[in-house]
């Protein structure tokens, strides 16, 4: 087979695996690199050095596994069917968890389906040996950049990568291979003159078009960071526990996004009506249960009822919610007591004038 065939055996093999699209590059990162490089000095990357730790390697593929000639980027819609976003956004009672993380971890879900596609593209190249090495979030790979250059969407103004079709919510995959294969071209850029990601940022991390302060970020805030939260950005937090979805719910795009057919990552345990009050009440093997095989494990305990005790300080100060922090404030984790103690505060404030 030439590369042609090779690469229309690879999509059709992609769509059969349940990837939306694939795309391929041949990359050239070198821009993106530089721009990586002044976000992080411009302390923008938080402590998350492991963005730069690597140095080269995240921006110059063939550096990573050498002998590296084309990139082949693919997508799967996540977002679940019974997400009922709006609805938990908009009422301080629930608690709100980034639609990624209501079903299972996809790391797993994608590494099998791409090792699967690997091995296909060795199979189509044979006689000839191949290498094709497969990514999700396990090495130093510059992503969004790559998806970009494989025609997978164009880069939006939330630092988010968009589709006409598929809006913004789709998890990416990458196989780096030895083999040329004919590059895809690029989406032409449709974000034009909205600034709606911008504008309805609850922190405003969003600080310029393409340009996020993960400082800021609640995503950051409430999954990366093991630090208290700083005070002055909790009560923008609202509701949110675990990440946020505010500037993918406004994009105009995602009006156009399907919901993910994939039964693993639909929502399970009720998390996507849970209630803020009845989190506060989950013990460590309450926690363990509901976060294995999902990426609300990646927080731990302390760090899930951290952030439950900040959603608990910006809910309705009704009877329950004022009991179920009381008991955050006497937790055994110095880190919730802060947290549970700064929420008593604020809904007793609130409590008074009700």
């Amino acid at each position: 087979m030439d590369a042609q065939q090779i690469t229309s055996a690879l999509r059709a093999g992609a769509r059969e695996l349940g990837f939306a699209s694939l795309g391929i590059s041949r990359p050239q990162l070198e821009t993106e690199g530089q721009r990586l490089q002044a976000w992080w000095e411009r302390g923008h990357g938080a402590d998350m050095d492991y963005m730069v730790k690597h140095g080269s390697k995240r921006y110059r593929p063939a550096e990573l596994i050498p002998g590296t000639r084309s990139v082949i980027s693919v997508s799967l819609p996540y977002w679940p069917e019974d997400a009922d976003s709006m609805a938990a956004l908009s009422d301080p009672q629930r608690a709100y968890i980034a639609r990624y993380a209501l079903g299972r971890d996809y790391h797993k879900l994608m590494r099998k389906r791409l090792a699967r596609l690997a091995a296909r593209l060795q199979e189509l190249a044979a006689p000839r040996p191949v290498q094709a090495r497969a990514f999700v979030d396990s090495a130093p790979v510059l992503e969004k950049p790559l998806a970009v250059q494989a025609g997978l969407g164009w880069m939006g103004k939330n630092t988010l990568i968009i589709h006409r079709q598929m809006g913004s919510a789709f998890f990416l995959g990458e196989i780096y291979t030895d083999l040329e294969l004919p590059p895809d071209a690029p989406l032409s850029e449709h974000c034009g003159s909205c600034r709606a990601c911008i504008d309805v940022c609850p922190t405003h991390a969003l600080r310029a078009p393409y340009r996020l302060d993960a400082r800021l970020c609640i995503s950051y805030l409430t999954i990366e960071s093991r630090e208290d939260i700083p005070e002055a950005l909790r009560p923008a937090l609202g509701n949110r526990i675990f990440g946020c979805d505010d500037c993918q719910l406004i994009c105009p795009w995602n009006r156009y996004a399907r919901s993910s057919q994939e039964k693993d990552l639909q929502s399970r345990h009720g998390l996507h009506a849970a209630r803020l009050q009845d989190l506060s009440y989950y013990t460590e093997s309450d926690y363990r249960r509901i976060s294995e095989g999902s990426a609300l494990g990646r927080i731990g305990y302390e760090g899930f009822l951290r952030n439950v005790a900040v959603g608990l300080g910006n809910a309705r100060p009704e009877e329950a919610i004022m009991k179920a922090t009381w008991r955050l404030c006497e937790h055994s984790s110095a880190q919730v007591r802060r947290h549970a103690r700064w929420a008593w505060g604020r809904l007793h404030a609130g409590h008074t004038h009700v």
